[in-house]
């Protein structure tokens, strides 16, 4: 008859929302969201260079992140990214962690886009100053 039953014996956090059973998404799950998004973003500009022929910036250029790498290089290193991105998209249970694990996967693919939009273009208007002397 005194028999008190918390919360979360009922299914529900604190704050008495209810929680889906086996949705239960941890801290580390929310950076595997993030670094998800982020090497998915990454493989898309390599991958697209890689099979048009076009050289591009890679780790593996010289100086690294500066020099142009070849397209076969280029497709390589997209290949690992989204094998990356993929492991990463299914240890954070990105599909199935509910709406704040996808905002963190979107934070991810925006952080990397925005951060390498900013470089590359900066990259560029050095090369056309260059070119102007």
């Amino acid at each position: 008859m005194g028999e008190t039953t918390s919360a979360k014996e009922h299914g529900k956090n604190i704050y008495g929302v209810e929680i889906p059973k086996g949705k239960t998404v941890n801290w580390y799950d929310y950076i595997a969201c993030f670094f998800a998004g982020m090497f998915l973003a990454n493989a898309v500009p390599h991958f697209v260079h890689g099979i048009s022929g076009d050289r591009f910036p890679t780790p593996f250029a010289h100086p690294p992140g500066k020099g142009l790498s070849s397209p076969t290089v280029n497709v390589s290193w997209a290949l690992l990214n989204l094998l990356v991105g993929y492991i990463l998209f299914r240890v954070g249970k990105v599909s199935s962690g509910g709406n704040s694990a996808l905002v963190i996967f979107f934070a991810g693919i925006v952080a990397i886009s925005t951060m390498l939009s900013v470089r590359f273009a900066k990259k560029e208007a050095k090369k056309r100053s260059n070119q102007t002397r």
